[in-house]
């Protein structure tokens, strides 16, 4: 397809994939659960052997992030996904519930279409390749174009894997050209079943307009609240070591950091012992000045960066070993840069009077680009859980670092890379997103009430009350005509 231009090679490419990925989604549908399983467990193998290939070509491509964490990332998008949702069941009769006479059979969705982000390039599109296979599901990738060659070889590794374990040819495509037509190709063509968006909130929401079911996430903007009753030496390691993870790529890192004005002093203390850099007012500026463009959309070439790569691209100093870079605010949103969502290695400081104040400081925040994502509290007061507890997310996540619980790798929640936000956010759900969200569910169902009797709630009929009434009357005469013949009169 020399001769054509490159919008057009796209958009053929798409439907191309499109098409292979349908008819070999079809021919997978027909497995049982010990072929799938095969399938997926040889797809784990194989990320668990690339992981650090991956890794370290996603970094070198991007820029974005560390090696090291990178690597952990494919691995929980694989290994430790594989341990949680080995015994999900997703193949046939799934939920029988004999009291009532119902069961309830897995079906699946068909060919999904997957929107990778260059943040989490290879660790999305293995997880989200694993999910769909689990779930007997085709899928096809749309790749950011800035990690292209990261994804697009995460892909074919799942791919090749799939396929030597038993799965069709053409189960696991990816976009080779990719450009927004062939994203919007893709979006609207009648082999995709389904969508799972990762990325921009403008991608996501084309992903929803797009006509079809889709499951999109939103931004974190994750507000952190270390509460008088907390270990702070704990609560402040936890949030350096969530936020200088992969350098503050995922979306559920902490953004704003709130303390109460007792233990103020204490906390500052800690951060600057951890290797937390507490900014003056004028380098606070100048790294919001540099961290934002066009309004508070993130500066790309500052996304995942470290703390020096940011001090020197804001013309700051630094001392040597800073992990991270905080900065006073008194407001949320404009004129308070640091209050928005920040995918990098620098959080916002707040200080409030008490946990009322602080409560309605997280409120703001989170209206600030964060609804139904995720909030973070260090204390040890029960109570306190449950008065943040009606925060307006779907995670509240209490004395951990906010991305590796948010993410499923230091709490109970389900390992994954797609978080849903809910309604509050703009997503089709609110859970941690999984196989069990990739499947059609039918119900089997007994009949086990007679419905043949008559109802003892019937209404009576309009005519009814007439035709007593005339019986009635009918009845009268009768009895009247019989007295009178007895007497003679008549």
């Amino acid at each position: 397809m020399e001769n054509y231009d490159y919008d057009l090679q796209s958009i053929q490419e798409a439907r191309v994939l499109a098409r292979a990925g349908k008819a070999a989604a079809d021919i997978l549908a027909g497995y049982d659960a010990e072929q799938i399983d095969r399938i997926v467990q040889n797809m784990v193998r194989a990320a668990e052997v690339n992981a650090a290939e991956l890794a370290a070509l996603a970094v070198e491509e991007t820029g974005f992030g560390k090696i090291e964490d990178k690597i952990f990332k494919n691995r929980l998008a694989s290994t430790e996904l594989y341990e949680s949702i080995r015994e999900t069941k997703t193949i046939g009769v799934i939920r029988e519930d004999k009291t009532n006479q119902m069961m309830e059979i897995a079906e699946p969705v068909g060919l999904l279409m997957g929107i990778i982000p260059s943040t989490n390039p290879t660790s999305t599109t293995i997880f989200k390749s694993i999910i769909a296979i689990k779930a007997r599901n085709g899928i096809v990738f749309s790749p950011h174009p800035s990690a292209l060659k990261s994804i697009r070889r995460a892909a074919e590794l799942m791919h090749a894997a799939a396929v030597e374990a038993g799965a069709p040819e053409g189960i696991i495509g990816c976009v080779t050209k990719p450009s927004m037509p062939a994203t919007q190709e893709l979006m609207k063509c009648d082999e995709i079943a389904m969508i799972i968006a990762t990325g921009g909130s403008a991608m996501v929401k084309s992903a929803y307009s797009a006509g079809k079911p889709a499951l999109g996430v939103g931004p974190g903007n994750v507000p952190a609240f270390i509460e008088r009753t907390a270990d702070i030496p704990k609560a402040v390691a936890n949030i350096i070591a969530s936020k200088t993870f992969d350098n503050g790529t995922i979306c559920a890192s902490e953004q704003s950091v709130i303390v109460e004005e007792c233990i103020r002093s204490q906390v500052i203390a800690e951060f600057e012992h951890q290797g937390g850099y507490f900014m003056n007012e004028e380098e606070t500026a100048k790294v919001g000045a540099k961290l934002f463009v066009k309004g508070h959309a993130m500066n790309s070439r500052l996304v995942g960066r470290s703390p020096q790569v940011i001090a020197e691209a804001a013309g700051i100093r630094i001392p040597a070993g800073v992990k991270v870079l905080l900065g006073e605010q008194q407001g949320v949103g404009a004129g308070f840069p640091l209050s928005y969502e920040k995918l990098t290695t620098v959080l916002a400081f707040y200080t409030v009077e008490d946990w009322r104040e602080a409560c309605d400081l997280s409120i703001r925040l989170l209206r600030n680009g964060g609804v139904g994502h995720s909030f973070s509290i260090h204390t040890q007061n029960d109570e306190m859980v449950m008065e943040f507890a009606q925060k307006p997310v779907f995670r509240i996540l209490v004395n951990t670092g906010s991305t590796q619980g948010g993410v499923g790798a230091s709490t109970g929640l389900s390992p994954s890379f797609t978080l849903g936000c809910g309604t509050w956010g703009g997503s089709a759900t609110s859970d941690n997103v999984g196989p069990q969200h990739l499947i059609n569910i039918k119900r089997v169902a007994y009949g086990i009430k007679d419905c043949t009797a008559p109802s003892p709630y019937s209404v009576p009929s309009p005519q009814q009350p007439k035709q007593q009434e005339d019986a009635l009357l009918l009845n009268l005469v009768d009895e009247l005509v019989s007295i009178l013949q007895k007497s003679g009169d008549c």
